[in-house]
């Protein structure tokens, strides 16, 4: 593919610090419009998000699906047998080896880096590997030695800082990588853990609580809420609540963890309420914090919250007209996708090409649990809470032909359209692979389409996209004489 550059007084210069996924587009982007691009990155290219986050993980969840798959294809008429010594049939049970599990995960991680950075070198990026900090409104210095005895100076007319977040950790459950865990150190482990202990109830810790469920893993989640997934949708919460105490995992609802301590061959993690849970193995799920103190960006006088996040307009600009931020270091969406649209539009703004500010209310997110959770635009409570007039119509998955097919049993497709109009304006679907099905709702968000517009949109039947077009189909507005409006 070819791209056409800008064309300048003279050549522009971007430098970037971090290489996850937002400073990863944003060097790719100016480099396609003909600037100077160097690219700094302590770790690798793509960042935390690739090498030990979002690939490994995601990887994770999709080895504990494909151990589910086989478990429940029995009930699809699927048997495996195997013959024993007198000829009778014996059932298997399924193992996993979470070593060679984690060492495809980190393998992938590692090669789709390799990927970014051959990426990044054809298109002309220059790569300086180091820990880098911003000197003034201009110039990032690079330690490029382990000692901190080289530097490299790179002076730049714009500067895009993307440096991404670390777990947080807390005094009293201090991680020490071998049974008190972040999600970062889950892949060191040789075997499943006998039980592990989850605290924290969000997107994190469901997604990794019910991937080792699924694995075969006794599972415990402390959650501080009523409910698990504080926040998101509550029908979809609940659907993935029961379908978590319907594996065997124990959720502590409404309990908070106060210590957890490793007690040499496991660990206790004491609650508030006096509770004692003891377990093999603890991953603290307790949020994030950005990794933005001591590079600089105080001195540069870059604007930040109180929490560290670098505050951002919706064109990724910060209070410093040539610095720019993306990703989970700044106070916009801490999505992947979000962090390279993110980098891709500050470049765009600062090199004066074509520029759609972002809209938070636009963007899809997905929760990859089993079965997995995506959301995109207003939400159910917006309207309970009186932000914005809708009404909403929801489906189950098992109503449809294909879930049928294909044993689904859990799940659903909820659209949220304007009152009167019957514009599209959010939506909710859960099962598997919802954050494939998102998309044509996303669209419909994006493009301000009526219920009346996606619901004439063929889907293929047998399908469960299917159940969308049912679900707009159900919400049509009617424009028969003497209706209301």
């Amino acid at each position: 593919m070819e791209f056409m550059s800008l064309s300048f007084e003279r050549t522009q210069s971007v430098a970037v610090l971090g290489g996850g996924p937002g400073g990863y587009e944003a060097a790719l982007a100016a480099a396609q419009l003909g600037a100077e691009v160097t690219l700094v990155e302590r770790a690798g290219v793509g960042g935390s998000a690739v090498i030990t986050d979002v690939v490994p993980s995601k990887s994770l969840i999709a080895t504990a699906d494909a151990a589910v798959s086989i478990a429940q294809a029995s009930d699809l008429g699927v048997q495996l047998f195997a013959k024993g010594k007198e000829g009778k049939p014996l059932k298997p049970e399924i193992a996993i080896n979470l070593a060679a599990v984690n060492h495809r995960l980190l393998s992938l991680a590692r090669q789709q880096s390799d990927d970014m950075r051959a990426a990044l070198i054809e298109a002309g990026v220059r790569i300086v590997s180091g820990h880098g900090r911003l000197e003034g409104r201009n110039a990032i210095v690079v330690s490029t030695a382990s000692d901190g005895t080289d530097f490299d100076r790179v002076e730049a007319d714009t500067l895009v800082v993307s440096v991404g977040a670390a777990p947080r950790e807390l005094p009293s459950a201090l991680p020490d990588g071998e049974r008190i865990l972040t999600w970062t150190q889950l892949y060191d482990m040789k075997r499943l853990p006998e039980h592990l202990i989850v605290v924290g109830s969000g997107v994190t810790g469901a997604e990794f609580a019910g991937a080792y469920m699924n694995l075969g893993a006794e599972v415990s989640l402390v959650s501080s809420r009523e409910q698990v997934l504080p926040g998101e949708d509550k029908d979809a919460a609940a659907v993935l609540e029961k379908v978590f105490k319907r594996g065997g995992m124990h959720v502590l609802s409404k309990s908070r963890a106060e210590k957890v301590v490793n007690t040499g061959d496991g660990v206790e993690v004491t609650l508030t309420d006096g509770r004692v849970v003891a377990g093999s193995h603890c991953l603290m799920a307790v949020g994030s914090v950005p990794n933005t103190a001591g590079i600089g960006l105080e001195d540069a006088g870059v604007q930040m919250t109180d929490s560290g996040h670098i505050q951002v307009n919706r064109v990724a600009r910060t209070s410093v007209p040539n610095i720019y931020a993306a990703g989970d270091c700044t106070t916009f969406v801490p999505l992947a996708s979000v962090a390279s649209m993110q980098g891709r539009t500050a470049v765009f703004h600062a090199l004066g090409d074509v520029v759609i500010p972002l809209e938070r209310r636009r963007i899809a997110s997905n929760i990859f649990t089993a079965p997995e959770i995506a959301t995109v635009g207003w939400q159910e409570a917006d309207i309970e809470a009186g932000l914005i007039h809708g009404t909403v119509h929801k489906l189950p998955l098992s109503a449809n032909p294909r879930a049928k097919m294909m044993g689904i049993k859990d799940g659903f497709v909820k659209i949220i359209a304007r009152t009167g109009s019957g514009t599209v304006v959010g939506g909710v679907i859960v099962g598997p692979r919802a954050s494939e099905m998102i998309y044509p709702i996303a669209i419909a968000v994006e493009r301000r389409l009526s219920v009346d517009q996606l619901s004439r949109v063929f889907a293929v039947y047998p399908s469960l996209s299917g159940v969308i077009t049912d679900v707009a189909n159900a919400m049509h507005v009617t424009n028969l004489p003497g209706a209301e409006a």
